[in-house]
């Protein structure tokens, strides 16, 4: 079932590249600053935080590609759950300091796609 564990890669991959939009291009706009939850003036102090965090999403967004890209069947896999490692850490620490919400939007997705890459 080797196309579950690419499915699952795949998906946390677009999960960051909706991530990088959000946080670079929409935080402070209508859209962003609802799923934020955040004020006009927070969004405006903050934006320069978000768009550099959302470069860091683009980055593990183009990790997970390029584990992809390569084959999870050889050397991908290792650079797919390189990634997948540094995004569930992420989304733990997140969910420990930012919001619990983080755990299960990026932690548990980027967890599952270890276990199916673990498994394929």
């Amino acid at each position: 079932m080797p196309w579950i564990a690419q499915a699952l890669v795949a998906l946390v991959a677009l999960l960051h590249l909706g991530f990088l939009v959000l946080e670079m291009f929409l935080w402070d706009k209508p859209f962003g600053r609802r799923t934020f939850g955040l004020s006009r003036e927070m969004a405006t102090q903050t934006r320069a935080l978000a768009a550099n965090q959302g470069l860091y999403n683009g980055f593990l967004a183009a990790g997970l590609l390029w584990g992809l890209w390569l084959g999870l069947g050889g050397s991908g896999e290792a650079v797919a759950l390189f990634f997948l490692g540094c995004v569930t850490v992420a989304g733990v620490f997140g969910a420990a300091t930012v919001s619990r919400r983080i755990l299960w939007v990026q932690a548990l997705p980027a967890a599952l796609a270890v276990v199916a890459v673990l498994v394929a």
